[in-house]
């Protein structure tokens, strides 16, 4: 699928949807809600001419289960919600977490909690996209800063979703969703797009969660000859529920385990002057630009403040800030909630290095000029 490389004017849901399509993308299911409403009727519009189906469903419930459904016949999926659509899809996630179905769910973050502020930003959906459905389960996500990153962060989304067959998040936010910026986006023919694995042996010796040598098991597409259990049930390998204790231990551990084992590959993040920063700011998402900004205007002040900006939030990136806070004066956290990113970094930090959060839940985003009033302030 050839495409010219030209600058474009995108929105960050814009950016997201082309990313999904270019990522491979035939299936769509959901219900609008602001502000992620723009990636549904991109979607509605592109996905049949790529023969691509979308469908809108009567509810959030619905439409997470309908893309797992689609996901089990070997089609790629994604849906799109904002926060109080993302808890109404928890259930479900939980369910594509230990059936380990590939799929990708895109939350454009807003003001809470319930209905909240359906037009203002907020970054308050951290801790759920990690936790929101219950029991011990993977899940990655991922908190792009700009459209450009929209686009590349949603890539990898689809490709660590089928390589490891976990859910992922992208923790877009209402900023980042809406604005639009120029960008020039790559021809899809020199994206690297990971599928995943098939099996390679015959129906009758399929064993739908026996782990390959990496811990994940292949996955065979529905209507192609192979029949095998779907249930989210605890389960053992043959995919039938079960309840030895040495089989669930097994299967729940091997599940789980999958952030542990891979985080290093998934850990993905930016640096602005962090090496010899002082001052060190941790952000993401849109608050990271107000950062970067901060850190740019700080530096002509004679001041030494640095940015580490993180894209991967969960698996929580413990070794990077481990590195970048070590030595420094102190760390600041600025972002749009009470603290939820603070509150991991402070069991990774030196505890000698003093931690202090910059928050707002008030639906403004926090300026740049908030954040060199918090670094000044510090620094006397």
């Amino acid at each position: 699928m050839k495409r010219e490389k030209k600058v474009q004017l995108l929105q960050g849901n814009q950016a997201c949807s082309i990313a999904a399509i270019d990522a491979g993308v035939r299936f769509y299911a959901g219900y609008p809600i602001t502000p992620s409403t723009e990636i549904a009727e991109f979607m509605a519009e592109e996905l049949p001419k790529v023969g691509g189906k979308f469908i809108q469903m009567e509810d959030e419930i619905a439409g997470m289960s309908a893309v797992l459904g689609a996901a089990l016949t070997g089609t790629k999926v994604i849906t799109a919600t904002s926060g109080p659509g993302f808890s109404l899809k928890q259930e479900a996630i939980g369910f594509a977490a230990i059936a380990e179905i590939p799929c990708v769910i895109v939350d454009v973050q807003r003001m809470g909690p319930s209905t909240g502020g359906p037009t203002s930003v907020a970054q308050g959906d951290v801790m759920q996209a990690r936790w929101g459905t219950h029991g011990d389960h993977p899940v990655f996500a991922f908190s792009p800063a700009s459209v450009l990153e929209s686009y590349e962060l949603t890539i990898q989304a689809f490709n660590f979703s089928e390589k490891y067959r976990v859910p992922v998040v992208i923790l877009l936010d209402e900023i980042v969703g809406h604005m639009r910026e120029s960008v020039t986006l790559p021809d899809p023919d020199e994206l690297t797009i990971v599928d995943r694995k098939r099996p390679t042996v015959s129906p009758a010796d399929y064993a739908p969660y026996q782990p390959e040598q990496d811990g994940i098991p292949t996955m065979a597409d529905f209507g192609t000859g192979y029949h095998w259990h779907v249930t989210g049930l605890v389960h053992g390998e043959n995919g039938a529920a079960t309840g030895n204790p040495e089989v669930i231990d097994r299967q729940l551990t091997r599940i789980f385990d999958k952030m542990e084992k891979y985080k290093d590959e998934v850990n993905l993040y930016k640096t602005q002057a962090a090496d010899d920063a002082e001052y060190l700011l941790v952000s993401f998402g849109c608050t990271a630009r107000s950062a970067a900004e901060a850190v740019a205007e700080l530096r002509q002040m004679g001041i030494k403040a640095g940015l580490l900006q993180l894209q991967t939030i969960w698996p929580f990136p413990e070794k990077t800030i481990s590195e970048y806070t070590t030595g420094k004066k102190c760390v600041i956290v600025p972002e749009l909630n009470m603290g939820q990113v603070r509150g991991e970094i402070q069991k990774y930090i030196d505890k000698g290095i003093p931690l202090y959060g910059i928050n707002k839940i008030n639906g403004e985003p926090i300026t740049p000029q908030e954040i060199i009033n918090k670094v000044k302030e510090v620094a006397k």
